[in-house]
């Protein structure tokens, strides 16, 4: 799909569309860029499956959103661009990516963007707790596990937009457990088509009804290891 039907499909301004072609021909000349999909697919892979997001009212709203595990910059860089007045926070532990985010995004001239390195439990634990309106997490994990990444990132009454596809109702159980756990609710489990052709993309939506229990998060790695579901 061509950059600038994929900004329509979404409803993003076509103002935006030079921000975008700078964050891919970036991304395009990275030596290391960190994934296995070819540059003539990043429009559709990267910048239309993170669109896919906007379908939200509360990502449209969001002030304040945290990108979990944001790898070398997407969704989170591509939301930056569509959202100019929010602040998004890209939360990465390994530095080579966290280089590659501050690159591109310099590239781009995405100014309301800013990498964190840190583990998502280090930096939930500390300034980023209850910090965010809004938490992504795309290619990061089981729902069980990105419910307990997410929970204590986030305000009362924020959301967590897991990006998954086909639907799997074991994980989706799982995901239902934790959330009891963490003070969370699954909202909506929204099937989208970002691009022409994708298939079986989901988009999973779970609000935060109250404060998250003290215990979490806990040391970084227990919720990958010991589940909580």
């Amino acid at each position: 799909m061509e950059l600038e039907e994929a900004l329509k499909r979404h409803g993003v301004p076509m103002g935006t569309a030079a921000s975008y072609r700078r964050l891919l021909d970036a991304w395009a000349l990275e030596p290391d860029p960190h994934t296995a999909v070819a540059p003539e697919d990043a429009v559709d892979l990267h910048v239309a499956d993170s669109l896919a997001a906007l379908t939200f009212a509360e990502v449209r709203q969001a002030r304040a959103i945290a990108d979990i595990g944001a790898g070398a910059g997407f969704p989170g860089l591509a939301l930056a661009i569509a959202l100019p007045d929010a602040r998004v926070d890209l939360i990465e532990s390994a530095g080579r990516k966290v280089a590659v985010i501050e690159r591109l995004a310099a590239a781009a001239g995405i100014s309301n963007a800013c990498a964190v390195r840190a583990r998502v439990e280090e930096w939930a634990a500390a300034a980023g707790r209850g910090a965010y309106d809004v938490a992504c997490a795309r290619a990061v994990g089981p729902l069980a596990v990105l419910l307990e990444y997410a929970a204590p990132l986030l305000s009362e009454g924020g959301t967590l937009i897991a990006w998954k596809g086909r639907r799997d109702p074991v994980e989706e159980a799982a995901g239902a457990e934790a959330a009891g756990i963490l003070g969370l609710e699954l909202a909506e489990t929204r099937p989208v088509e970002p691009y022409p052709g994708s298939r079986e993309r989901h988009l999973h939506l779970y609000r935060k009804l109250g404060a998250t229990p003290e215990r979490f998060p806990r040391r970084p790695g227990a919720a990958a290891k010991r589940p909580l579901a």
